[in-house]
């Protein structure tokens, strides 16, 4: 990644935000909840689904390996998360399609 204050930027905002594992997204990634909600991306998969798969090869990645284009979907996940978060239903987050689509991000609002 380049400019090293801004990458680092970008990269504690992605940590922060993404509190699923890469096994726990990939496992996720498979159920048919997450399968039910999104935009499909043209191919029967939702880009939250395949936003889901980018991100799990950026968490298996050491941070000085990162490219630009990681960066760039990084920061992508880090603006989606901080715009659905404000959004939240009042009630059954969790089995809410708003909690699903986050999800597929990286991002389970019920994690602690």
């Amino acid at each position: 990644m380049s400019d090293k204050q801004t990458s680092d930027n970008i990269y504690a905002e992605f940590k922060e935000q993404v509190n699923m594992t890469a096994a726990e997204l990939e496992k996720w990634l498979k159920t048919e909840e997450s399968a039910s909600v999104g935009q499909d991306s043209g191919d029967g998969t939702s880009i939250g689904q395949k936003s889901g798969e980018r991100i799990i090869e950026i968490l298996h990645k050491k941070k000085a390996d990162l490219t630009d284009a990681d960066a760039e979907h990084m920061h992508k996940v880090h603006s989606y998360i901080s715009r659905h978060l404000a959004q939240g239903p009042a009630h059954d987050v969790e089995h809410s399609r708003w909690r699903y689509s986050l999800m597929n991000w990286g991002h389970d609002p019920l994690k602690k």
